[in-house]
Order: structure tokens, then sequence, then C-alpha cells
């Protein structure tokens, strides 16, 4: 589905990814890990067509993501869930939900993708006409996660989606992206919570200082001791 080929990315003068490749297979949870600073959400940006890389190449279904802005790059069915959320805290939960349905292939199902994202989280249907900056930080977490389903995608990408949320929260995104994932959709998350992402995924990347160290599935780096000895401390 997804394949990042060999990605060099730069901010400025500074280098942020060096040669970085990937592959996501439409159906698969991947997780890719590593320290604060090590490019997980670069790549992301890269992917999602915030940032242009300067050399190598990103295809979805086959067609080439890094010649497109970021606005075309949701249309062909990539919702991108940023760290921080992105949200408009001034705008009710209602208005921030219909914001995410703007592209051509969501513009036509808004009630049915309503309908979809409450059954998912309750909450937010009872506090569609509250203000999205009043919400919780879980709340906030999860009106983030369903205003990118308005977009209906096939890809759906969560940056950080755990940072800052109590462990009960951290429990209940976790089981609505597993819950996403067996109703089709495909998941690429970045996590620094490396136990609980490696747990989840179907397939794992580590990276580090901006390249690609190691691969594998979720169990076989769990029981690696690099990845033992320096993200899960044991």
């Amino acid at each position: 589905m997804l394949e990042v080929k060999n990605i060099d990315v730069f901010y400025g003068l500074a280098q942020a990814l060096w040669n970085v490749s990937f592959r996501i297979e439409e159906g698969e949870i991947i997780a890719i890990v590593g320290s604060n600073g090590a490019g997980k959400t670069t790549t992301l940006r890269a992917i999602s067509g915030l940032i242009s890389p300067s050399s190598g190449a990103i295809e979805f279904n086959g067609e080439r993501l890094d010649r497109i802005s970021s606005h075309r790059v949701v249309g062909k069915g990539i919702a991108h869930i940023p760290e921080g959320r992105g949200l408009f805290p001034f705008s009710t939960v209602l208005a921030n939900l219909e914001l995410g349905a703007y592209t051509r292939r969501a513009r036509g199902k808004i009630k049915e993708s309503l309908e979809y994202v409450f059954d998912l989280f309750p909450v937010l249907e009872e506090r569609q006409k509250q203000l999205a900056g009043t919400l919780s930080g879980g709340e906030q977490q999860m009106l983030a996660v369903a205003r990118g389903l308005m977009s209906s995608p096939n890809l759906l990408m969560l940056d950080e989606p755990s940072l800052g949320l109590a462990p009960k929260i951290v429990i209940k995104i976790l089981e609505v992206v597993k819950q996403l994932n067996d109703q089709g959709i495909t998941i690429l998350l970045v996590e620094q919570n490396v136990h609980s992402a490696l747990n989840l995924c179907d397939r794992g990347y580590v990276l580090e200082n901006g390249r690609m160290v190691m691969e594998g599935s979720g169990e076989e780096l769990i029981s690696n001791p690099h990845v033992k000895k320096a993200y899960i401390g044991r």
C-alpha cells in the first residue's frame, strides 16, 4: 500500500532523515518506534506532504506522493493525526469533525461518518456543541482521531497518540486503533511507548538518529536485546 524509498529530509541545512525506507501492506498495523528526536514525526510529515524529501520517493498504491500537496495526499486516502492533536480549540466538537470531511471523497457521507465516529466515541456525541479546547486531554485525542476518520481514510497515521494521557485512556485509544484495523483501516503508528506499540503491531521499525536501524515483527523486536535495553528498560 505504502512504500517509502530511500528518502532524505532536511530542515534548512540540518538533515533529519538519512536514506529511510520501509513499506506497509494493506491491512497491517505498522509501528515506528524510537526515542524523542529520532525522526519519527518528520517521517510522517514527509508522507503527508507537509515537508518534501530532498531525495528518494514515497508511493501510495503505486502513485507518487512526494510530488503532490498535502491536501491532495488526504484526498488519496491518508489521514495524519499529528502529535499535539492540532484541533481548533475555539470551534465546537462538531465543527472540528465537519472540517475533517472537506475532501471530495468524504463530503458526500458526512452524516454516515458522524454516526460512525459517535458510535466509536460516544462522549463526542454528548459534547458535540462544546468547544474543543474545553475537553479533557483524552477527549481531545479522541476528537483528533475522529476528525481524521471523517476523511474516510484507507491509511491512518497516528503520531504519539498516548502522549500525556492517563494509562486508562491510553488503553482505550490503543483498543480503538486495533478496532479500526479490524474494520479494514491500515494503521501507521508512531509511539514513544515502545512496549505498547510493539505489542499491538504486525511489524515494527526502529528509527535512531534519522536512520532505520532495525525491522521485524512486534514479537521479534520486543525480544531483541538492543530494543529491550534502549527502549523498554528490561
